[in-house]
């Protein structure tokens, strides 16, 4: 008989997160199904996020277009990427037309890069492409994302003329250390109310895209259905150079 494979440490690390995140859905009188974890695979290689993959995972995400266009192709198809970075306008286009596997854009702040990515997607005879409204939370000049009295409008924009997007909910990023105070998850939630109300959307559609390896479980269990975990994963990120633009 042969002898049992040896779990990989990031394999060994997801079980532990999902055990975290199921605890914290129970405490919120949610199941573990109803949270998407994303593994952010942030400055790692190809190699670990195969390990991952290997295991049954199958949800990841980048921050860095040229890192996502890079590691895409090395990994299987059947992988649902999810771009949680600054989007710049130039870099749509290269994005879109080098991870067709994209599933999820969840860093949209503003009318241009939706328009954009709504003719990108059609000039590239794409599916439609899901995405997430970014809100600055937080307040912070260094953040990105609309301020919470603009989410309506750019949700509204997204779903009215961008037939080519699909508009899944609203997205906002924690602090340096990974983490958020619970007064920034609650600001989302709020928005969430806004944009549902405003665009007669049913609550279960519209996810909250929230909580990082430092603060997940506290977003959970404040209506979090889409948690970004890196660090916690894979190990402390490594910086090699700044020129991952």
């Amino acid at each position: 008989m042969a002898a049992p494979a040896v779990e990989s440490k990031v394999a060994t690390a997801l079980r532990v997160v999902f055990r975290r995140v199921e605890e914290a859905a129970k405490r919120s009188g949610r199941r573990v199904e109803d949270v998407r974890v994303v593994a952010v695979g942030k400055t790692k290689p190809v190699t670990l996020i195969r390990d991952l993959y290997d295991s049954g995972h199958r949800c990841f995400g980048e921050n860095y277009v040229q890192e996502l266009i890079q590691k895409a192709p090395q990994l299987p198809d059947d992988i649902k990427w999810h771009f949680i970075g600054h989007l710049q306008s130039n870099k749509v286009k290269p994005l879109l037309a080098a991870v067709p596997n994209l599933d999820m854009v969840e860093s949209v702040d503003n009318e241009k890069i939706a328009n954009l990515l709504d003719q990108t997607v059609t000039n590239l005879g794409r599916r439609s492409l899901r995405v997430l409204v970014q809100v600055n939370t937080s307040g912070e000049e260094s953040k990105s994302g609309v301020e919470p009295s603009d989410c309506v409008a750019l949700a509204k924009h997204v779903k009215q003329n961008c037939p080519n997007l699909v508009f899944s909910g609203l997205m906002t990023i924690g602090r340096p250390d990974y983490t958020s105070s619970p007064e920034n998850f609650q600001v989302l939630s709020s928005c969430k109310d806004e944009v549902c109300k405003e665009l007669g959307m049913p609550e279960c559609q519209c996810e909250l895209s929230m909580g990082m390896s430092g603060d997940f479980e506290k977003a959970i269990e404040m209506g979090s259905t889409n948690v970004r975990i890196g660090s916690t994963i894979f190990g402390p990120r490594e910086y090699p150079n700044k020129k991952c633009q």
